[in-house]
Parts: structure tokens; C-alpha cells; sequence
């Protein structure tokens, strides 16, 4: 799985932010036709943004397109217009149950065979932003191969619960457990919800750091200047990462030499532990990290 720390919320309808898209630093991008958009907008920002994906250049971004909800008029259109465009995904906003992913993956795939795609082209982000959604979180998850993350919905989420969201974030600790759970569960990326004081970035940091730790592979940002306070979060500590790369090292011999036990500093490793060095050691090369440089 590809490291997707940062993800950049884009509005739909804005071409001047959107053609920098490939520059602003975030692993990823979503361009948005949902909250950001205006009804009065919505038509033209998705017709923009399919022609952003057909013409621009994102470079090594990964591009997903938040599309309007299952229960608005623009769902099936929004689908219509930019699955031909290839995003890497689309964004399902307010996913409830099983049945909302079913629903998109079935009209995804008669769009894509109209289209002449491989069916599966594009993959789906389950956005849970209501506690209904978050009980059926494993669920979501698993209802198709297309769903390739689960992203969490902290604004939505806080006023369906009726509370406030705080800036220590304790309102959605468990709603971040759950998430992150069936994610992994699934095998699949967890996304975190925003942080939406541009002007704290120390409470960015902290909030940042906290998700790195439950097991989140990514955070979403609302601007430019928020993603390398992400990006910092997710850093390796030297440490772990020198015994991740021996940890894999080992497990590749081991392999050569048909051997099934595999010990690292004195100690047994089995097979998860060995999947979990070598997703550290995909994030540290972002950062420039070399293990045998480091060993």
C-alpha cells in the first residue's frame, strides 16, 4: 500500500487552485464537489474538475473526487461525469450501510463497461460521518473490493452526536478507534478527518501526532500549509526504522534459505511484524531514509 499521509480537500469549482494541485506537497488530493461547492455550482464545478483529470499532469499525486451524496439529485451525474476521467476514487460522503457502497459500485461498473474500463478502475473512499455509519464501519469496509480506505467525517460526526468538536479531540476517540479497527480489519487505509484552525498549527501537530499513534495512514488538510506539520507527524523515529530494515533484510535471506524461524536482535519475529517493517521502511524512503545507510 502506497503511503498516503496527506490528503488536500480542493474546491471543485476553483480552476486556480486546482492546476496547482501536483505542487502543493500532499501525497494526495481531493478535488470536492460536496460541502464546498454551491448548488448554484455544482454542475459547472463537475464538468471543471473531469476536465482537470482528463488534461492535468498530477505527477505522482493520487487524485480522488468527493462526489455529492446517494441522497442528492447530483449522485448518479457526478458518477456519470467523472468515472470516464479516472480518478484513482471517488469519496462517498454520509455512508450509512453496506447498501450505499453497493449501490455506487454497481452504477461505477455499468460506467466503466460503457466506457470500455476494466471493471474496478476506479476505487471508492467510504466517508463515516454519522454514528450510524460508524456501527456498520467493517461492514462498509468489506462490501466491495473498490473500497480502498475509510476516512472519518469529524464535523458531520460532532453534530449528529450533538456535540462540540474540541481541540483536544476527545469527542471522537472512539469514533477514531473505530475507523481505524475496521480499516485494518479490512486491510485498507484510514483516513483522519481535518483540522480546521489554519491559524494553530501546534494543535495540528499535536492532533497529528495522536492519530499517527491509534494507527491512521493518512490525515485530510484544508490548506497548503498544513501539510508538512502532517507530513512531520508521520516521520519515522531512526530507531524503529533501523530495526525495520533489519527486520526486512533478515526476512528476505531467511526466505532465500528456505528458513521458517527468524530471529532480529535476539529475538523471534513472525509474519506480521515483518509486514509492519516493511510499511515503515515505504514511509521512511519519502523521507529520505536509507536503512543500510542507517544499520
Amino acid at each position: 500500500m502506497k503511503p498516503r499521509r496527506s490528503m488536500l480537500y480542493m474546491p471543485g469549482n476553483s480552476p486556480g487552485m486546482l492546476q496547482h494541485a501536483p505542487v502543493f506537497g500532499a501525497d494526495s488530493v481531493l478535488l470536492d464537489l460536496e460541502d464546498a461547492v454551491a448548488v448554484a455550482e455544482k454542475d459547472a464545478a463537475r464538468r471543471l474538475v473531469a476536465h482537470f483529470l482528463r488534461v492535468l499532469d498530477f505527477g505522482r499525486v493520487e487524485v480522488t473526487v468527493r462526489i455529492n451524496g446517494a441522497d442528492t439529485p447530483y449522485f448518479e451525474t457526478d458518477l456519470e461525469e467523472i468515472i470516464p476521467a479516472r480518478p484513482s476514487a471517488v469519496r462517498l460522503p454520509k455512508c450509512q450501510s453496506p447498501g450505499d457502497v453497493l449501490r455506487a459500485d454497481a452504477l461505477m461498473t455499468t460506467i466503466e463497461e460503457r466506457h470500455g474500463m476494466e471493471a474496478g478502475t476506479v476505487g471508492i473512499h467510504a466517508m463515516l460521518e454519522t454514528a450510524r455509519g460508524l456501527e456498520h464501519a467493517f461492514e462498509i469496509a468489506t462490501a466491495s473490493p473498490r473500497v480502498k480506505a475509510l476516512t472519518l467525517g469529524g464535523q458531520d460526526l460532532t453534530a449528529d452526536l450533538g456535540v462540540q468538536k474540541t481541540r483536544e479531540g476527545w469527542e471522537l476517540f472512539y469514533a477514531r478507534g473505530r475507523v481505524v479497527m475496521a480499516a485494518r480489519a479490512a486491510g485498507i487505509a484510514a483516513f483522519d478527518t481535518v483540522w480546521t484552525d489554519v491559524d494553530d498549527p501546534e494543535g495540528l501537530a499535536a492532533e497529528a501526532k495522536q492519530i499517527v499513534e491509534m494507527g491512521f495512514t493518512g490525515k485530510a488538510a484544508i490548506h497548503p500549509s498544513q501539510i508538512p506539520v502532517i507530513h512531520e507527524a508521520f516521520r519515522p523515529d531512526p530507531r524503529e526504522f533501523r530495526r525495520a530494515w533489519r527486520i526486512v533484510t533478515a526476512a528476505e535471506e531467511a526466505e532465500r534459505q528456505g528458513k521458517g524461524v527468524l530471529l532480529v536482535d535476539g529475538r523471534m519475529v513472525d509474519g506480521p511484524i515483518v509486514v509492519r517493517a516493511q510499511r515503515l521502511l515505504d514511509l521512511g524512503v519519502l523521507y529520505g531514509m536509507k536503512g543500510d545507510e542507517m544499520a
